[in-house]
């Protein structure tokens, strides 16, 4: 199976009133194409800050990242720039959209910016539609987004970050402001696009959301000091309280 990100002694440093704060320590990872990972860990553990380097949205201090082949320290501002719009899509706990444009202008965004992108404003919208209708909200689109519900609009989050065909998605606490229903309802999405074969890393602090992932790296100061593997999720929902009930137990083991 094929590399998608990989992670070699990866460290972060914050220096704060001249005090350093190693946040992220020789970390080592590699994500493969498929994959659907859970990052995890107590508050404070470094879970964002290692989504956030691997993904270019911030610098490393030390280290190396590969993404699909290029390694990331190496490109300028510009660069990892296009490679985050072009090959990356991103999902936040808090939905950033912007509120002058419609649902679907949302969606369409990134493609609309994309050099890559040679498509007709038309066959753009059409296929922003068609992601909007294969989640759900296809009825939404020229609605504000202060008029449709949380699911909703983070279910339109996940159209926006697969607008550009993007080689991972990365996903911060992408059900950290939903109630149950949506958060089941969302993770239920990201898990369909994960079995038509997009790869996803993301962080959560739910087991519930960590069971339906096919691995969990489970971090503690700035170090992943545990991963366990739970195989592909099959959506029945006896394997999903088995898998939760496995996973709750390992957790605990690693102090959770």
């Amino acid at each position: 199976m094929n590399t998608v990100l990989q992670a070699k002694g990866l460290c972060k440093t914050y220096v704060v009133n001249k005090r350093q704060n190693n946040v992220l320590k020789n970390i080592d990872l590699t994500v493969s194409e498929g994959d659907m990972v859970a990052v995890m860990g107590p508050s404070g553990s470094g879970k964002s800050t290692l989504l956030y380097c691997v993904s270019g949205m911030d610098r490393v201090t030390a280290g190396e990242v590969i993404f699909n082949g290029k390694e990331t320290a190496s490109l300028n501002d510009k660069e990892l720039a296009r490679v985050r719009l072009d090959e990356m899509g991103f999902i936040f706990q808090q939905m950033y959209m912007m509120k002058n444009l419609s649902v679907l202008d949302n969606i369409i965004f990134p493609a609309v910016k994309s050099k890559n992108n040679k498509e007709t404003r038309a066959q753009t919208e059409e296929r922003g539609r068609a992601l909007m209708k294969r989640l759900g909200i296809e009825d939404v689109g020229s609605n504000d987004i202060n008029e449709v519900s949380g699911g909703q609009l983070q279910r339109a989050c996940i159209c926006r970050s697969m607008i550009n065909s993007p080689k991972i998605i990365f996903a911060d606490e992408p059900t950290g402001a939903l109630n149950r229903s949506s958060s089941d309802e969302v993770m239920n999405e990201l898990l369909k696009l994960n079995n038509d074969g997009t790869t996803v890393m993301c962080v959560t602090h739910d087991p519930k959301v960590a069971a339906k992932c096919s691995r969990v790296l489970y971090l503690v100061d700035g170090s992943i000091v545990g991963e366990k593997v739970l195989g592909h999720f099959d959506s029945e929902e006896k394997s999903l309280r088995d898998r939760e009930r496995e996973l709750n137990g390992w957790l605990m083991e690693q102090g959770w």
